[in-house]
């Protein structure tokens, strides 16, 4: 048989790791013939594959990105394009098809797979806010980066007496800043899923000034919103899923917290340091163990799932049970965290 594999949406460390466990086993265990799709859903629309043998797939596992590269293509906004899809999977062959990838191509995947063409889903998302699954393979390295980051800005914040805002990736959810808040001992945590308040956000600040403590750090996700108001945004214009691009809100922040406490603030917005360079060794075992369990899926013919880790297990689940669905931060660790604010 013949099975394929893609990456779409962002890139997240790791996602080399989960190709070279697919095509490993895939041609050792199972005697498939594998190939590698360009550049996501783009490249089963425009028929780009390359051969994925055990020469290519040498020396990937410490690599960041995707050797296949990605794109954030949704097929539905093209004229035939799922249509091309399966013209063009029948037409090679295809027998599968393991889609590496979050929300948005599963979703792709959940329909395809509704159309007739074979696929195994593999969690990939550096937000860690897929259903179904504890973590996320790239969740560990951003988190691990972020941190780094925070005890590199604890340092120049209190040489300098200053209030430092590190801004960080979560669209709609805010993983990545309460783990890496809690982990660097920030100051304050402000995520999407618990509007902030300016006024609260000074207070602390200030409390930490009545102690003598006259430097603060400060770690908020791009979606995080003030109360009574709306999301910052960097862009209105839209991707082929309708998102916008969030950005901007650690400026928001600096900007008020200077001028309602008069407190030389600075901002970093991590940006995409957060999903480059090379995977955690926790990110890598997880995707290589997300690999092979797709895979073996593939083999058992249980297609319309994804693979995911509850607990330590490795496990499968529908992909309806996902798709459409976020799965937002547990309050109980963000309570945890708070008792060291201020």
């Amino acid at each position: 048989m013949k099975v394929a594999v893609l990456s779409g949406g962002g890139d997240a460390p790791g996602i080399n790791a989960v190709i070279r466990a697919v095509v490993k086993k895939g041609i050792e265990s199972y005697g498939y013939e594998m190939v590698g799709v360009r550049n996501g859903w783009q490249g089963l629309v425009e028929n780009e594959f390359i051969t994925l043998n055990l020469d290519e797939i040498s020396g990937i596992l410490p690599r960041g990105g995707s050797i296949l590269g990605t794109s954030r293509t949704n097929p539905f906004k093209h004229k035939d394009g799922a249509q091309k899809i399966l013209r063009n999977a029948k037409e090679t062959g295809l027998g599968a098809v393991v889609v590496i990838g979050g929300e948005d191509t599963l979703g792709v995947a959940y329909k395809l797979c509704e159309m007739g063409l074979p696929c195994v889903g593999v969690p990939k998302t550096i937000d860690n806010d897929l259903l179904g699954t504890d973590y996320t393979f790239g969740f560990n390295t951003a988190v691990s980066i972020a941190t780094d980051t925070l005890d590199r800005l604890h340092t120049t914040a209190e040489s300098h007496q200053r209030v430092i805002i590190l801004e960080v990736m979560g669209r709609y959810t805010g993983w990545i800043a309460l783990e890496a808040g809690l982990a660097g001992g920030a100051d304050a945590i402000l995520i999407p899923e618990k509007p902030f308040d300016l006024d609260e956000v000074c207070n602390l600040i200030k409390q930490r000034q009545s102690r003598g403590k006259n430097f603060s750090v400060v770690v908020v996700a791009e979606g995080a919103k003030p109360k009574e108001g709306k999301e910052i945004l960097y862009s209105n214009s839209t991707d082929e899923f309708g998102h916008v691009r969030f950005g901007g809100v650690g400026y928001y922040l600096g900007k008020e917290i200077e001028k309602r406490i008069d407190t030389e603030t600075r901002v970093v917005v991590l940006g995409h340091l957060q999903r480059g360079g090379s995977p955690t060794p926790f990110d890598r075992i997880l995707a290589t163990r997300f690999g092979i369990a797709a895979i073996d899926l593939v083999h058992q013919g249980q297609f319309g799932r994804i693979v995911a880790i509850q607990g330590n297990e490795i496990v499968s689940v529908p992909l309806k049970d996902v798709v459409g669905k976020r799965k937002t931060v547990d309050m109980k660790l963000y309570e945890t965290a708070s008792v060291f604010f201020g």
